[in-house]
């Protein structure tokens, strides 16, 4: 039985979904429980291929994955929404304020973050993002505050918002940017391969992916020789300044999750490890004094995945949790 928290996250990804087009663009494909997302129909590939901009209302909870100009307007009063922006792992999220017409000093408020927050927890965690939380915040009903264009710093970012009296609201365009190295990245699908690079820069990249999951590492480049160890008092990349370590929780915060294995050194060939947490994270740590480099592929875990593979596989986890 799905928890709470992947519940959440997976009706996000359903709003991620249905927010590529209007209800009557959405087409089903084998749509179930273990597989929520929906396709674009061809008339909507074909309006936006024709350059035309993207239109449409926002949802009190609602989910954007394509660019567009997205305008909410309150029907009632409204005092808990957030709009979710999420673009592939290459992308940044640009968002432009072209309208806001909301009672600041009667409560309202309209805040954009750089990142993430569900339950309380941020995607990237603290210690992973180049800014200080209070940073990561821009509130636009802060005196003088006359920002109108916030870029991530990755490639999700969110809106929240209280709007109280009907009629008021607000329009924002969403544009995305490359970017040439992502560091810090959710995953919109439950199956992917990615290379995560980090060029002699002193920070901290992670990359998440909320489903239980089967995790392979096929190629490792930290700047010195091999080795894998799984997390034990005994055994750890304590004191290493460039490294790997495989993260699973029930959260979104990867500084709050449970470290399951390190990997110290550079390998090439194939480290595998089945993860059944809500949330999978891959954390790569680096001095900044080597160009560190992991390729990895993953999906999402069958349930009924339980032959141990003979190739080089390390023990698997959570499994109580799905």
């Amino acid at each position: 039985m799905p928890s709470a928290f992947q519940f959440q996250c997976h009706l996000v990804l359903i709003f991620l979904a249905a927010s590529k087009g209007e209800t009557r663009y959405l087409e089903v494909r084998d749509a179930g429980e273990d597989d929520p997302f929906l396709l674009l129909s061809e008339d909507l590939k074909r309006e936006l291929s024709a350059g035309q901009i993207y239109r449409r209302s926002l949802r009190c909870i609602d989910m954007l994955s394509i660019e567009g100009q997205f305008t909410f307007t309150a029907d009632q009063p409204q005092l808990h929404c957030a709009t979710f922006f999420i673009g592939e792992p290459e992308e940044l999220i640009t968002i432009h304020s072209d309208f806001v017409n909301i009672d600041c000093q009667g409560g309202d408020f309209l805040k954009v973050f750089d990142g993430w927050i569900l339950k309380g927890e941020k995607f990237p965690s603290s210690l992973d993002h180049p800014l200080t939380t209070s940073q990561r915040y821009v509130d636009f009903c802060e005196s003088g505050n006359i920002q109108r264009t916030i870029r991530s710093s990755q490639n999700v970012a969110m809106i929240f918002f209280r709007i109280q009296l009907p009629g008021n609201g607000f329009t924002v365009t969403v544009k995305k940017s490359s970017n040439l190295f992502p560091c810090n990245v959710i995953s919109q699908t439950p199956s992917g391969r990615f290379t995560m690079v980090i060029p002699h820069q002193h920070r901290n990249c992670s990359f998440s992916i909320i489903y239980p999951v089967v995790i392979k590492i096929s190629d490792l480049i930290l700047g010195h020789l091999n080795g894998l160890f799984l997390k034990k008092p005994s055994a750890s990349c304590a004191g290493v300044g460039d490294f790997v370590e495989l993260l699973g929780g029930a959260g979104l915060d990867p500084s709050k999750m449970f470290p399951l294995a390190d990997l110290c050194h550079s390998f090439h060939g194939s480290a595998q490890m089945k993860i059944g947490c809500d949330n999978t994270v891959l954390r790569m740590v680096s001095s900044g004094k080597h160009i560190n480099r992991v390729t990895f592929e993953y999906h999402q875990l069958d349930l009924q995945e339980t032959e141990t593979r003979k190739e080089n596989s390390i023990e698997e986890f959570c499994f109580p949790s799905i």
